[in-house]
């Protein structure tokens, strides 16, 4: 069985594919606007990858064809990518990796499209948007933060779900219980689970040499969800705005790097007081 602790050597080759993951992500925030489609969205993601020298590793996953996953509205993850286009005021995550010799890297971001929405109460839409993505933001980071310190993974999950609580003074958020991140390796999706709320059992020891995606999802209302019949996109039964934040980590012997963000997460990390160091 492979063990979740990458070598320092195979934790400096996860570095460049964070970074073009990174890249991606940020072609499609240049791009999103009224009218462009997650389709259109999709294959800029996936050039900028390609152009890297890099796979798409969503396209590496069993049935899925995609680049991204572009989660609108009400879906909360898993979104497929189509034709139809943004309107002002949708909230769009996308959902992103690349494959760079033989190393991965998972980021995602939520984007809310500019303009009035064209909706019933326009401002309350907007409200809840803007609360949900900050809130699953700041858990994301809050998450992030943790494995500087964590001696289990769990401390990560309970980070991850304090943070969340905070934000429940503005309004109800709904933190999905069936859907986790993920420890990430030569694989997309490698152990260990990586838990957005605490859980009895401890976790696997954090230290040098794990990598992990912290991905918080959050719905502005309860957390009940169901499955599209295209059997990936899982949408917020309420029908509340819904959002997704996520960033590879690498814990290493003298710190930690977020290796999706350019900074390696210096902006996020700031705030609560923690630097991060690249990986010698």
């Amino acid at each position: 069985m492979r063990s979740i602790y990458k070598s320092p050597d195979e934790l400096r080759l996860m570095v460049p594919a964070g970074l073009l993951t990174c890249q991606a992500l940020d072609a499609v925030a240049e791009a999103i606007r009224p009218g462009i489609s997650t389709l259109e969205l999709d294959a800029i993601a996936e050039r900028v990858i390609r152009d890297g020298g890099g796979e798409p590793n969503f396209q590496l996953v069993e049935d899925y064809r995609h680049t991204v996953c572009a989660s609108v509205n009400d879906v909360v993850v898993h979104g497929i990518p189509d034709e139809t286009p943004l309107r002002p005021g949708d909230i769009v995550s996308i959902d992103c990796g690349a494959q760079l010799n033989g190393w991965n890297g998972d980021s995602a971001r939520t984007f809310i499209v500019p303009g009035e929405p064209q909706r019933e109460d326009p401002e309350r839409w907007l409200a809840d948007a803007h609360r949900t993505s900050e809130a699953a933001q700041a858990a994301m980071w809050a998450g992030i933060a943790a494995v500087a310190t964590a001696r289990h993974l769990n401390d990560v999950g309970g980070a991850v779900e304090d943070e969340i609580e905070r934000h429940l003074d503005a309004g109800p958020l709904g933190n999905l219980e069936g859907y986790t991140g993920h420890g990430i390796g030569r694989d997309m999706h490698e152990e260990p689970t990586v838990f957005n709320y605490r859980v009895r059992r401890r976790g696997p020891v954090v230290k040098a040499g794990l990598a992990i995606c912290i991905e918080p999802m959050l719905t502005a209302g309860n957390p009940d969800v169901r499955t599209d019949p295209d059997q990936w996109s899982v949408r917020a039964v309420d029908g509340t705005p819904s959002a997704h934040w996520e960033h590879t980590v690498l814990r290493h012997r003298d710190g930690i790097w977020v290796s999706t963000a350019a900074d390696g997460g210096a902006a996020g990390l700031a705030p609560l007081g923690v630097t991060p160091v690249p990986v010698p």
